[in-house]
């Protein structure tokens, strides 16, 4: 069902400001680098920073849950209690994506793989 935590994206307005900072951190250049998202691998973690978060509902880093079945998990939190902040959606190649709140605001994020 969950392949737990695997991917944190932080929201960012500048992008090159960002990618200096976290590639100070990280000690390494970004695996992806597009106007959409930008990808660093750091120790089995995907660390994005996506441009264009803070548009999309994003208020803060924003763990993202690994599931095999978006639209399912997604259906159970809202039935639990969690507010939608971005719908599921396809953000390239088949892969989804969706986030929630929490009842205390608190940010989760879906991401689904495509079956290979």
């Amino acid at each position: 069902m969950t392949a737990g935590i695997q991917t944190i994206v932080y929201p960012v307005k500048d992008a090159e400001r960002a990618k200096a900072v976290f590639g100070a951190l990280l000690g390494a250049e970004p695996y992806a680098d597009t106007p959409y998202y930008i990808g660093y691998k750091a120790a089995g973690q995907d660390v994005g920073l996506d441009p264009n978060g803070h548009a999309q509902g994003l208020t803060g880093p924003t763990p993202f849950w690994h599931v095999t079945d978006l639209r399912e998990r997604l259906a159970a939190l809202l039935d639990a209690g969690a507010e939608l902040v971005q719908d599921a959606r396809d953000v390239g190649n088949g892969r989804l994506v969706a986030s929630v709140k929490d009842a205390d605001g608190n940010m989760v994020g879906l991401l689904q793989d495509p079956v290979a």
